[in-house]
């Protein structure tokens, strides 16, 4: 069985001026792709076996390549974005014709030169193309465990669940809504570390360090912040959480602790209105 979008052993069954045929096997040779001159190597004759990807050219026929393909079937990859259009992307894929990534499953506007992490798909047309909606493609069996670091690209970012993260640009991960700091977008590559591994598999993530290692960092963001004001802050510890997580970047515990540790030091002083530095 000949598989679109994927890798596989098939057999010569046929040369002609132009390349050769492929088969799943010699006895199944009525189930023949064409392999392009171009792509055939040297000395290759009839009931030699050679691995190639299927895929559809210009023309929606099925063709056979050897070429290195960026993805495969069911994968995730990091690609590059060649041309958009009205109708959606091409993306590089390593092949002469670009791979399709249809306007509706973008996650963010796309331009040429930016790099994207897709998964591949047949739509309902029978063709190959790409989705930057990844969340069913990525494994949830990496070997992560509690309070180790990791990387990975955010793919899309939801107001209920937080930003979601291909770890290793393959594992799901997720940073919770509680734990978004700072000005995350879709395509950025984040360090973070694992809090938590659910029973599923996937990985529960933070941006900040565990808290006693958070405070020290924290206060040296408060002292460059009052740096910023003149080393005066116009709010306090008793400022609303939504007023400290838009200037600070940090939960209003994490900057009560960080004031707190700045104070124990003598560093800062704290009025009924704001927060000075000594």
């Amino acid at each position: 069985m000949i598989r679109l979008g994927e890798k596989q052993k098939m057999t010569v069954v046929k040369k002609v001026d132009f390349g050769v045929y492929v088969a799943p096997d010699e006895e199944e040779a009525e189930e023949k792709v064409l392999l392009p001159k171009k792509q055939v190597p040297e000395g290759t004759e009839v009931g030699d076996e050679l691995e190639v990807f299927i895929y559809r050219d210009s023309r929606d026929r099925l063709i056979a390549t050897t070429n290195e393909v960026k993805i495969s079937l069911g994968e995730v990859a990091l690609l590059k974005v060649s041309q958009t259009g009205a109708i959606g992307a091409f993306l590089d894929w390593g092949l002469e014709k670009d791979l399709f990534l249809p306007f509706r499953e973008q996650t963010k506007q796309l331009r040429p030169g930016d790099e994207c992490l897709v998964g591949l798909y047949i739509d309902k047309s029978d063709r190959l193309c790409a989705t930057m909606k990844v969340y069913t493609y990525l494994r949830t069996d990496s070997e992560y465990k509690r309070d180790d670091r990791v990387e990975g690209h955010v793919y899309e970012i939801s107001k209920n669940f937080g930003a979601f993260v291909a770890v290793d640009d393959k594992y799901s991960g997720l940073i919770p809504t509680k734990e978004m700091y700072g000005d995350i977008q879709v395509g950025d590559l984040i360090s973070a570390r694992v809090t938590g591994v659910k029973e599923d598999g996937k990985l529960d993530l933070s941006i900040r360090e565990k808290s006693y290692l958070q405070i020290g960092m924290d206060a040296v963001k408060i002292l460059e912040v009052l740096e910023e004001y003149d080393g005066v802050l116009p709010f306090n510890d008793k400022a609303s959480p939504e007023t400290i997580r838009r200037e600070m970047q940090m939960s209003k515990n994490e900057f009560k602790r960080a004031v707190g540790h700045l104070l124990k030091e003598g560093k800062i002083t704290i009025t009924g209105k704001n927060i000075r530095l000594n």
